[in-house]
């Protein structure tokens, strides 16, 4: 990232996203739908077949901040970094078993955020309300981190200053109004394929460049191969490690961009069948992890060529030095126009799915509940502009570490929604009250781990039984959440009146 732009790799870097800028425009025809309405812009009509959703939920949840962020924690911690392989292999088997059934009862019900279901489910304006906050709360730094990767790449190229990223953000805002859900979904094929091809380049042609995958793990220091072992007393880091993996697990279909994605499929199948195949992308997640070693054996934090990267950024700069050390200008150019394009798409589905969450279970609700269908998609497009500004606030204006900070308590946050969203789908015995009150312990239990740890971590130790057990705070809290939840439910539904739920059995087949 010193001296001038290089000129090839900028040059092809631009030509991809001129490319997809231009697929983001022409996105408002593809599969033709009335985009003044709220299922057809913030859902794509529910028209998405098991590929376009595949690469849609690919491109929503292994984003540019994957590509950076799990081979800088492979480069910097070792091997905790590979806990994102497990938790993204966890997870589909939850997919395949649960998400068809939130699918039936929203498109029975036309319901397009988790909090409709909830609202509907339980009778609850309160408890949807939380929902939707919590999503969109959870949701905003987490369009931030997409940013830090777009960066990233960008500085790598040679480029100084804000005015790229605000370009990126300026052209991603104007074709998402445009086009709504469809964009991404079409951007993502284009963004899928660059980065499987820039996988499969990275990890046959460094390790032929560095002698082979023995001599890279035997580059790399004996405490990184391997967990640390756990000192007597105490379950210590494999404890940690199985409890990350777990909850990590656990939240990600509840963040309202999985969702989205997910409601977006055309059929009921197309759900399992994204189950069985999304593992896929957990191979390429393998992959991409090892490029950490790659980065310790290659040695690109000791060349003073990229000093000045890893001063900025850290361990997250260890990717684009690795391709600028190993890779010529073109390819360079090829690698970072996909990781900015793994941050293009991710962010319009997250701004997309905090909008509809807005329009619907806060605005609606609580300020127009009369507003026609068209004034309701319009407010949702304007709320996506405003979510991708705020977005762009916390990079430009704030330190970076505070938008990690809160994609750490946005995961604890989000998880929190699980009783009320996936336990809600099998039983409405749950008191919408008890849910609440669930919620709002997990959520303080869950934060106050966090902050007694200065959010540097969310691995929180507990004492039980005089053993010391590390565990993921999102993971414990959710407990106590639903402990509250259960507890409370058996005693408000002794005394209290029945409650409406709008779903009907058939819903759900």
């Amino acid at each position: 990232m010193t001296g001038a732009p290089d000129v090839v790799a900028t040059a092809v870097f631009v030509f991809l996203f001129v490319l997809v800028t231009a697929l983001g425009f022409v996105a408002a025809r593809w599969r033709k739908g009335d985009l003044s309405q709220l299922s057809e812009w913030g859902l794509g009509g529910r028209k998405f077949g098991t590929a376009v959703t595949w690469f849609l939920l690919g491109g929503d949840l292994y984003t540019a901040y994957t590509f950076v962020a799990v081979p800088a924690l492979m480069f910097g911690a070792g091997a905790v970094g590979f806990f994102a392989v497990p938790y993204t292999i966890f997870v589909y088997p939850l997919v395949y078993a649960i998400f068809p059934r939130l699918w039936s009862v929203a498109r029975a019900r036309g319901y397009v955020t988790a909090a409709d279901f909830v609202r509907g489910r339980f009778g609850s304006g309160a408890l949807a309300l939380a929902i939707a906050v919590t999503g969109i709360i959870a949701t905003m730094p987490y369009i931030a981190l997409q940013l830090v990767g777009m960066e990233v790449v960008i500085a790598g190229l040679g480029l100084k200053g804000e005015l790229p990223l605000i370009i990126a953000f300026i052209v991603l805002a104007a074709y998402t109004y445009t086009s709504g859900l469809r964009a991404p979904a079409l951007i993502a094929i284009v963004k899928d394929m660059l980065i499987y091809a820039t996988v499969l380049v990275a990890v046959i042609a460094i390790p032929m460049e560095l002698g082979g995958f023995g001599k890279i793990f035997a580059s790399v220091s004996a405490d990184k191969l391997l967990l640390p072992q756990a000192p007597a007393g105490s379950l210590g880091s494999p404890a940690a490690y199985m409890t990350l993996a777990l909850g990590s697990a656990l939240a990600l279909f509840l963040y309202p961009h999985a969702i989205t994605g997910t409601l977006s499929a055309s059929t009921r199948a197309a759900i399992p069948r994204n189950a069985a195949i999304l593992p896929a992308y957990s191979l390429a997640l393998g992959l991409i992890a090892l490029l950490g070693f790659m980065a310790i054996a290659a040695n690109v934090k000791s060349d003073p060529a990229y000093a000045q990267g890893f001063a900025q950024y850290g361990n997250n700069y260890a990717v684009p030095a690795l391709f600028l050390k190993m890779f010529p200008s073109w390819f360079v150019g090829i690698a970072f126009g996909a990781v900015a394009i793994g941050a293009l798409v991710p962010a319009a589905i997250m701004s997309i799915a905090c909008a509809n969450l807005f329009t619907r279970n806060i605005w609606r609700e609580y300020f127009d509940p009369h507003a026609s269908a068209g004034r309701e998609c319009q407010v949702a497009k304007i709320a996506s502009l405003v979510v991708k500004l705020g977005a762009l606030f916390f990079i430009i204006f704030l330190p970076q570490q505070y938008a990690i900070q809160l994609q750490l308590l946005g995961g604890i946050w989000i998880i929190q929604t699980l009783p009320s969203v996936i336990i809600g789908l099998y039983t409405r015995r749950l008191h919408p009250y008890a849910l609440l009150a669930g919620w709002a312990c997990g959520l303080i239990a869950g934060t106050a781990m966090a902050a007694s740890l200065d959010f540097k971590s969310s691995t929180y130790v507990l004492h039980l039984f005089g053993l010391a057990v590390p565990c993921y705070a999102a993971l414990s809290s959710l407990l106590l959440n639903i402990a509250v939840s259960a507890v409370l439910s058996v005693v408000l539904n002794a005394f209290g009146a029945a409650r409406q739920d709008e779903t009907a059995a058939e819903d759900y087949a």
